[in-house]
Formats: C-alpha cells, sequence, structure tokens
C-alpha cells in the first residue's frame, strides 16, 4: 500500500519529532569517522538557495559533507538535466514541462536548473553522487544510455556514484554497470524493496529510518549490499541510525549533521590527546 504524500510527510514529521527527544548514546569514534552523511538535493532553503542547485551542491562540498542526492530528468531534446519535479512551477513559479521543452529554452527560463554534465564535471570525484533515476519514458533509450554512460565514464561506479529509483524497471537504462550500483529506494513498501534488491543482487537499499530495521539491515549486510536511511534531522536521530550500522545517511540538513560529527570527531581526539599527556 502506498500513502499520499500528504500523509507521509505528517508520519515523517511525527517520526522526527519522536526520535528528536529520545536521548541516544555518542556513538564511538571509530563509527564517527566512518559515517557517510548525503545531502539530499543539496543544501537549500528554495528561497536563496534552490534544491538540486550548483549553488546548493557547493554548500554541501564547502562543509565537508560527504555525498549529494540528485534528481535527472530529459529535455525535449534529450539533454539530462537535474530537477525533481516534471514542471519548473514549484521551484520557480514557470509551468513549464521539462520534456516538452529544449534545453536552451529551459535554461533560458530557468538558468539556475543544472545539466547533469556541470554537475559531474564540478562534483564528480569530489562529492559521491547518489543519482536518482526519476521515472519517465524514455523517447529513445538507446541514445539516451549511451549518453548517461559517456557522461559518468570518468568516475568509478560503486566508488564515485550510484543510481537510484523508486522504480525497479528504471535500472535497465543504466545497465552498463553492474547491478551492485543499483540502490532501491523503499517508501512505505520496505518489506517488499527489501526482498527486491536481495533478489535482484542491487548495492543495496535506501529507505525511512523507522522502517529500516536492524532485521532488514543485517539482511542486506549478510549479503554484502549496503542500506541508508533518511530523512535523519536531529542529533539524536543521527547516533540511532549509526548505532544501527547504516551505510549512509541522507538528510535535508546534512551541513548541520556533518558539524555534530566533526565537533565530536575532533572534541574526542582532543580528550585523548590531554589523556595521554597525564
Amino acid at each position: 500500500m502506498r500513502l499520499p504524500p500528504w500523509l507521509q510527510q505528517q508520519l515523517q514529521n511525527a517520526a522526527d519529532v519522536y526520535t528528536a527527544y529520545r536521548p541516544q548514546s555518542v556513538p564511538s569514534q571509530k563509527k564517527l569517522k566512518e559515517c557517510k552523511v548525503v545531502s539530499h538535493r543539496g543544501e537549500y532553503d528554495n528561497k536563496h538557495v534552490f534544491e538540486n542547485t550548483l549553488p546548493a551542491f557547493q554548500v554541501a562540498h564547502k562543509n565537508n559533507v560527504w555525498g549529494i542526492e540528485l534528481d535527472i530528468r530529459w529535455t525535449k531534446d534529450l539533454f539530462p538535466v537535474v530537477m525533481h519535479d516534471k514542471n519548473c512551477q514549484r521551484l520557480f513559479g514557470k509551468d513549464i514541462k521539462i520534456k516538452k521543452t529544449k534545453l536552451s529554452e529551459l535554461q533560458a527560463a530557468c538558468p539556475l536548473i543544472p545539466t547533469l554534465k556541470q554537475v559531474i564535471a564540478e562534483f564528480g570525484n569530489k562529492l559521491h553522487l547518489m543519482i536518482e533515476l526519476k521515472k519517465e519514458k524514455y523517447p529513445d533509450p538507446e541514445y539516451q544510455v549511451q549518453v548517461l554512460e559517456s557522461m559518468l565514464s570518468g568516475l568509478k561506479h560503486g566508488e564515485d556514484y550510484h543510481f537510484l529509483s523508486l522504480t525497479p524497471k528504471m535500472f535497465q537504462y543504466v545497465e552498463f554497470v553492474p547491478s551492485s550500483t543499483y540502490l532501491l529506494v523503499s517508501e512505505t513498501n520496505t518489506q517488499k524493496s527489501s526482498k527486491v534488491a536481495l533478489g535482484q543482487n542491487y548495492g543495496g537499499l535506501t529507505g525511512h529510518f523507522l522502517l529500516l530495521t536492524k532485521k532488514i539491515i543485517r539482511l542486506h549486510h549478510n549479503k554484502d549490499q549496503q542500506v541508508g536511511t533518511g530523512f535523519i534531522t536531529s542529533k539524536n536521530c543521527l547516533f540511532r541510525e549509526i548505532h544501527k550500522n547504516v551505510d549512509w545517511i541522507f538528510s535535508n540538513k546534512a551541513v548541520e549533521l556533518q558539524k555534530i560529527i566533526d565537533g565530536l570527531i575532533v572534541k574526542k581526539a582532543a580528550r585523548k590527546t590531554v589523556n595521554s599527556k597525564q
């Protein structure tokens, strides 16, 4: 069963409040250093800095965040651009459908929307790219696959980037990399998504932190798959997920979480130095 977006958001907000006020012990120095935070659509407020734009990704990079999640859609003339929505209305107040607009027209109307090529050129080999394939029809699959393969040819799959999707069928367009590069995104269908990811030998699974239980995480780790949880917004929830041994922390407040981690690492290192001198 798939819940409507508004109900999912309300339940997520309630979960965030609940976990934010449940104290958690501070993870070990080793676990803090291993924690990989992913900035979901970059760091943005959609007023001064907009999601899925170069400035949003630049903020994440400057603040030591490990990776970024970004969404791609295709223009009418088949250029992959970084945009979550099908339409530019929500972000830029313009009723422009990406798939019905040529790149030159789109950039003239909404210059903040970057191409995938621009993002790779600026952040490839600097940030880990979690590239989400949005569910949409590919008018010229063979050509579009060649475009993606060419753009990513300078990066190493699994090390520099992964592909994410809510829809397993979308992975057919990126078969130039092994299935270990694919991460299935679960919503409320976590059990079903977990079985698919395990059965298809994907690289792993991502989903909401309350639904990705320790049991599910162990199942994937036992098959050498990785797990990412989102969307973490507080220190206590961050510690909770680190203790669950998840591989990635997806967040809309990635910079804030990274500062907590970096601060604790510095603090613990300083304390160790002092103790060694006594």
